[in-house]
């Protein structure tokens, strides 16, 4: 494959072994949410919340797997998730679920965007505008560069980061001791030991439901299924996700070391404050870059899914594109996305937003719709997508009545219901034509 081929800009020249696809894979998922999540999950639920965010993104990756094999035999032929949305739905279907999807990409990429402009303003003295034009710059380069340049540096993005969590939590637990970190937070915060918590047991359901959402209608993850060896796809998913469940379990570990012994004013700041007790050099440095690897790594990928989903399912499908305008149009989306980024993360103050349950109503929407796609063997109608958009509705009209966790229950299973209501009257149709 020539590197002037669009092809080589979507999938890279090579395909992935289940080194290098694990290493891929966790590029994508070791995001800024991850890492601005991970204290909110343990002071709201303690131990069996932080424990729980890690099982979200395991059994999520896991289950994924499961289907990807599936999906590989099934599509072949196809390389992003709106190829295998145009072969399933209707052309209304087929724009509704687009539409959709072109809403939680830009979310997406916002929060991480967001979560580096927090960074930024919490580590280093300067003007978030100053910080994010540096910041959008490089992941401009990289995400333009298409896949191949994004697996030039996901190695090293998934070294920083192991190496963080790992030998920054051993340093500090040598330093202080495990006892005195256990005792202060039983003294200070005794809630985070309390393993009980029926709330967090709701909390854990939740989240892996949502973690499922946001995995199966991921477009970058999509991407991955088809440059994967397909023999290798469902091992690389499950150990991805076992090795992610290790990184929210350690900075959960960084949080008890960071407020063992005494109060803290923000859940969001609490990692940054984590700088201030750092005596080395070379660990703060190495903490600073694990956080920009995470949060560049996931925008990258982000921006190099929207813009091929953009290119191949949307202007793709207009009109005919040539080689040379697809890559053209990559470098002005790409500008684009890096540009509205940088404007509205430089305009909203910089103030923590909540990550995890932001948006939970649509991923737990679509999970059903996506399995139905994925799994059905007929052209499905605008129905099908269009039940993710009932059931959010419907889980944001019931929120002035109930708790989040709740609505997003809704949201789930009004979309299940409308799912299972076509499936239904489909069979009885299916059984009645056939008798006549």
């Amino acid at each position: 494959m020539r590197k002037t081929d669009f092809q080589y800009y979507i999938g890279g020249a090579f395909q992935l072994g289940i080194g290098f696809g694990v290493v891929s894979l966790l590029s994508r998922w070791v995001t800024g949410n991850t890492i601005l999540s991970s204290p909110e999950t343990l002071i709201k639920y303690g131990l069996t919340g932080g424990i729980g965010y890690s099982l979200m993104g395991a059994l999520a990756l896991i289950l994924f797997g499961i289907l990807a094999k599936k999906i590989r035999d099934r599509f072949h032929e196809h390389q992003t998730i709106g190829d295998v949305l145009r072969d399933r739905l209707t052309p209304r279907g087929y724009w509704f679920m687009i539409f959709i999807l072109l809403v939680i990409s830009i979310h997406s990429i916002f929060v991480q965007a967001m979560g580096a402009g927090i960074l930024l303003h919490m580590i280093f003295p300067l003007p978030v505008f100053s910080g994010m034009v540096f910041f959008l710059l490089f992941c401009f380069f990289i995400g333009a560069g298409g896949m191949q340049r994004i697996h030039q540096l996901a190695g090293i993005n998934v070294v920083l980061i192991f190496s963080a969590v790992i030998i920054i939590p051993v340093y500090f637990y040598i330093q202080e001791g495990v006892y005195p970190v256990y005792e202060g937070i039983k003294l200070y915060h005794p809630y985070i030991l309390y393993v009980k918590n029926t709330e967090a047991i709701l909390f854990i359901f939740t989240a892996i439901l949502i973690g499922f959402g946001q995995v199966i209608i991921d477009r970058a993850s999509w991407q991955r299924v088809f440059i994967i060896k397909k023999e290798k796809l469902r091992i690389s998913f499950t150990l991805a996700g076992l090795i992610w469940a290790t990184i929210p379990l350690a900075l959960s570990s960084l949080i008890m070391i960071i407020i063992f012994g005494r109060s803290y004013d923000s859940i969001y700041s609490l990692l940054f404050e984590l700088i201030g007790k750092i005596n080395s050099t070379l660990l703060i440095v190495l903490f600073v870059l694990f956080c920009f690897s995470a949060i560049s790594s996931a925008i990258t990928a982000e921006l190099h899914a929207i813009v091929t989903l953009i290119i191949m399912n949307i202007a793709g499908m207009l009109r005919p594109l040539s080689n040379k305008e697809k890559w053209r149009f990559t470098y002005l989306f790409s500008g684009a996305i890096c540009l509205f980024l940088l404007i509205i993360v430089s305009i909203l103050p910089p103030t923590p937003i909540e990550l995890l349950f932001f948006f939970g109503n649509i991923y737990a929407s679509m999970i059903v719709p996506m399995l139905y796609i994925i799994l059905g063997n007929k052209t499905l109608p605008a129905l099908i997508p269009l039940a993710s958009i009932i059931g959010t509705a419907g889980g944001f009209a019931a929120l002035p009545f109930m708790e989040n966790i709740l609505t997003i229950w809704i949201s789930f299973s009004l979309s299940s219901f409308i799912c299972f209501g076509y499936f239904i009257f489909n069979l009885l149709r299916t059984k009645l034509s056939v008798k006549v």
